[in-house]
């Protein structure tokens, strides 16, 4: 009998995680298999698995963020989140702390317009080269959210398990537009942004994040990409209003 309710126990628990597959609705590929064959079951995992490069995004659309400040124009954050929203879409702006602290009007009319605002250090240090008091400074100090992007992308295990400790969890990337770098003496042009991104693998794309930064081309580059995007057949995380610190998880984009 204690055999019996195992094994009950183990068919409850595969059952949980099958999907059975539909017939293909409007807008959806049709099935492969061949007029009158059914086609069997596909098992899958129910369980998201959090995943630093894509934030938590599983939705199967494209998060867009945007790092650092906008040297010299600062409310040239808040005209991004208002033209995203305006084309409704939720973006993730990961503000310096240490220029985000004098304009406070900023991060709560980023969140007002749909858009998590999270958390990218105090300074934007590299955090691998701190010591453990100074790391976890650099992430108390910074804003305060539940998700952290460590400037430039670098973190180690230490990192990561302080961040943790602290509530959060690391952030990056799937698409790095590059558009910080110069080239031939330019900070890289909205047509070279488009490109790296329009070009980019489906998988990068698919529920995936893209990088770019607030103090470089890559906002004004924003229209085309959503327009290259939206052609290609992908959507991006929707706009459903105001938002509080924390980002979910998983992400709600959909």
């Amino acid at each position: 009998m204690a055999v019996n309710r195992i094994l009950m126990a183990l068919t409850a628990g595969l059952m949980a995680v099958v999907v059975m597959t539909q017939p293909a609705g409007p807008g959806q590929p049709a099935s492969s298999a061949a007029p009158g064959i059914t086609t069997p079951p596909v098992v899958t995992l129910t369980a998201a698995t959090y995943n630093n490069s894509r934030c938590g995004n599983t939705s199967g659309r494209v998060l867009l963020t945007l790092d650092d400040w906008a040297y010299g124009d600062a409310y040239r954050a808040t005209r991004t989140g208002a033209y995203l929203q305006s084309r409704g879409i939720r973006a993730a702006f990961f503000l310096i702390n240490e220029y985000a602290r004098r304009y406070p009007g900023i991060v709560s009319t980023l969140r007002k317009q749909g858009h998590w605002v999270l958390n990218h250090t105090y300074s934007h240090p590299d955090l691998t080269t701190l010591s453990n008091g100074n790391i976890a400074w650099q992430i108390r100090n910074g804003i305060y959210s539940n998700r952290l992007r460590p400037p430039g992308g670098a973190y180690n295990s230490r990192v990561s398990g302080i961040a943790a400790n602290l509530g959060y969890r690391i952030c990056t990337w799937t698409i790095d537009t590059r558009d910080w770098q110069y080239v031939n003496g330019s900070r890289r042009s909205v047509s070279s942004i488009r490109y790296i991104v329009r070009t980019s693998s489906y998988s990068a794309k698919s529920s995936g994040v893209i990088l770019g930064h607030l103090f470089t081309n890559y906002p004004t580059a924003l229209s085309g990409i959503i327009d290259d995007l939206h052609r290609q057949g992908f959507l991006f995380c929707r706009n459903r209003g105001p938002v509080g610190a924390f980002a979910p998880f998983p992400l709600a984009c959909t």
